[in-house]
């Protein structure tokens, strides 16, 4: 291995987050045909685990239940975990969530996981009311509820055997506060708000209450992760995406993923500019010796005990490079 990567190596498990990006011109079974494979290389890499997030209404984004493709990955994999990352406690009955993956946790002992979050996974209002059957918004006090009966029916409802390992999404200081409350692990979304992560992992290190899932804090960070030989490449690859969070800056959430050419010719304003490159700045960007500065540094600065990857770009051979190049100079080697 070159050397100028030996002092770089992450001292801390690797996972991924698939959140199955719809290329423009495919199919939903294309990008559903590009999950299965990447769950597959994933495991032969030696990734931890791989979560699949909820989205719905959006062009860019596949509207696939995170508990349909951990029941799929699960078994075409033998290893590396799965589960939700996560799936969205106001669209679902606690109940139905416990016996889904419960059941997933019985069929595949000490491979699923349960990560939880809170937001509609939509922008469009229309959806999220026909999500929450109508209801608006939830509320703190609402959304609690969800999560602790979503805990107490997995212990005393399913109760199949072996249960999931359950996790709680949060991009806040408000999020952390109940995972702490709950003494539950934490994934942090440093890739959605990265200016809240310190002071919400401070909050929950400082107010942790230990409980049967988790007898001390554990923190998981999600990262934005674009790895390739050169840097000029990292940024055509992550064009792309760029171009959907523009619009998501907007308050639009209908921007196709463009191709990385129809990215390149993309007009930027000024302020889109600046806070795309303020954003990209706090993520993983780069080549190899790039990333793995940015990834140790960001594990190293944040007391992270594992770091979880999104690779949101176009190509499905791309993003596996990426996952390739952090795991060929970045990861540590797993034990014989």
């Amino acid at each position: 291995m070159n050397a100028s990567y030996t002092d770089r190596m992450i001292n801390v498990p690797l996972s991924a987050l698939e959140v199955a990006m719809v290329q423009t011109g495919a199919r939903a079974t294309d990008a559903l045909r590009d999950t299965t494979e990447f769950a597959r290389r994933l495991e032969d890499l030696g990734y931890l685990r791989l979560w699949y997030a909820e989205h719905h209404h959006s062009p860019a984004i596949g509207a696939f239940p995170p508990v349909v493709l951990t029941a799929h990955a699960a078994a075409l994999t033998s290893s590396i975990r799965l589960g939700s990352g996560g799936v969205l406690a106001p669209n679902h009955a606690p109940i139905m969530l416990a016996e889904q993956f419960g059941t997933l946790a019985a069929l595949h002992t000490g491979r699923i996981d349960l990560g939880i979050g809170r937001g509609p996974g939509t922008f469009d209002e229309s959806t999220a009311r026909a999500l929450r059957r109508g209801a608006g918004p939830t509320s703190d006090d609402e959304y609690r509820n969800d999560v602790s009966a979503t805990l107490h029916f997995l212990v005393d409802e399913v109760a199949l055997g072996p249960l999931p390992e359950p996790w709680l999404l949060s991009s806040s200081t408000a999020g952390a506060a109940l995972a702490a409350e709950l003494g539950l692990p934490i994934a942090f979304a440093h890739h959605i708000r990265p200016d809240n992560t310190l002071s919400a992992l401070h909050h929950y290190r400082e107010h942790f209450s230990p409980s049967r899932w988790c007898e001390r804090p554990r923190v998981l960070i999600c990262v934005e992760t674009v790895c390739a030989e050169t840097q000029e490449e990292a940024a055509r690859l992550g064009g792309p995406m760029e171009v959907v969070k523009a619009g998501l800056l907007k308050g639009r959430g209908d921007i196709p993923f463009p191709t990385p050419e129809e990215a390149a010719a993309h007009s930027f304003t000024a302020e889109e500019t600046q806070a795309l490159a303020s954003f990209r700045a706090q993520q993983a960007y780069g080549a190899p010796e790039i990333v793995a500065k940015q990834l140790t540094n960001l594990a190293d600065v944040t007391g992270a005990d594992e770091l979880m990857l999104v690779t949101p770009v176009y190509a499905l051979a791309d993003r596996l490079r990426s996952y390739e190049l952090v795991k060929q100079h970045i990861m540590m080697p797993t034990a014989s």
